[in-house]
């Protein structure tokens, strides 16, 4: 199931049982309907197989052809960011606050409240860094083919290159994330910066959704990545699709990251549960069945579901066109 916008419940697709057909009675058969039928019957295998075939060899050369450059981005860097920190943002350590004040922020849904009596709670992070954008479409083709990694919905990758990469489970952003790390930490290329991070035992992640919030809304506890109104120049929302990562221009935008609000929601590694938050929950298995929580709503979203603090949840399983996410690097079990 998924969980969204504000605590409404949508169902996930359910896998289709397949029809049986079974005999309808017991009449002696014509011989020459059977030879007929059999004719037919190999006919229409051998037309399968060739189509089948044929489709694959299609496949594989889509697989095989080289991707397009994507202005702003490396290609010899996995298609990450053309920058010094191919893209990833330092979030500085320290406190910040968390949930949303009903009396600050009407919009605020009940699951943002922190409880026992509190409406917001204050979480104490150290430093991390995270994706300056959403991962596109052209750096998850670029795992999936360098990872020989199949797709349930192969097109995932017909999609604008530099889109974000839709219709992924929590299960396959994981995948991307782990080898995104093994990539940076084989490669001479990796930023001094982040190669001594990761040499420490940090990690390429999803964000805990401590993290993300943080990074969203900075340390002024604002109501969007940009203040404390909706803005419509700053953010893709209340449209028909995905846009470009980074196609708004918000200067004023915490940390200068883009697409914190609308455009997907971005999945997270901490499981969904009333608050308050405790980090240690995101310590454990993530391989367990729950719902995960995601965060920043989509292009779809009106402006109460594209506010920081909103939580949505969904099943590791879903796929959605309006599902996405960022990464992070930092310690395990630090956020």
């Amino acid at each position: 199931c998924l969980r969204a916008r504000g605590g409404v419940m949508r169902d996930s697709p359910k896998k289709q049982s397949r029809p049986s057909a079974t005999p309808s009675g017991h009449e002696e058969a014509d011989p020459r309907l059977i030879a007929g039928t059999a004719v037919a019957f190999i006919v229409a295998t051998w037309g399968a197989l060739y189509v089948s075939q044929s489709l694959s060899e299609t496949d594989a050369t889509e697989r095989n052809a080289p991707i397009a450059d994507v202005a702003g981005f490396s290609r010899d860097a996995w298609f990450l960011p053309d920058d010094d920190l191919l893209g990833f943002v330092e979030i500085p350590a320290g406190p910040f606050v968390m949930g949303s004040d009903p009396a600050v922020d009407s919009l605020a849904f009940e699951l943002e409240a922190w409880g026992a009596g509190r409406v917001q709670g204050i979480v104490d992070l150290p430093v991390f860094f995270i994706g300056r954008y959403e991962v596109t479409v052209a750096q998850f083709a670029r795992f999936a083919r360098s990872a020989g990694y199949r797709l349930v919905e192969e097109a995932t990758l017909h999609r604008p290159l530099d889109h974000p990469v839709t219709s992924v489970t929590w299960t396959d952003a994981l995948a991307y994330a782990r080898w995104l790390d093994t990539m940076l930490r084989g490669s001479e290329s990796t930023p001094p910066e982040l190669a001594r991070r990761l040499e420490e035992g940090w990690r390429v992640s999803l964000p805990t959704e401590a993290q993300w919030e943080k990074a969203a809304r900075g340390g002024d506890a604002r109501i969007y990545p940009w203040g404390n109104e909706p803005r419509a120049d700053h953010a893709n929302f209340r449209s028909r699709g995905t846009t470009p990562v980074g196609s708004f221009d918000c200067p004023a935008c915490a940390h200068g990251l883009a697409d914190m609000s609308g455009n997907v929601w971005e999945l997270t590694q901490s499981p969904y549960q009333p608050y308050p938050y405790d980090a240690s929950d995101d310590a454990d298995d993530l391989e367990s069945a729950a719902l995960w929580v995601m965060r920043g709503g989509s292009f779809g979203d009106p402006e109460q579901h594209i506010r920081v603090a909103n939580r949505g949840g969904v099943d590791p399983g879903a796929r959605e066109t309006f599902i996405g996410f960022r990464v992070v690097i930092s310690r395990p079990g630090s956020g």
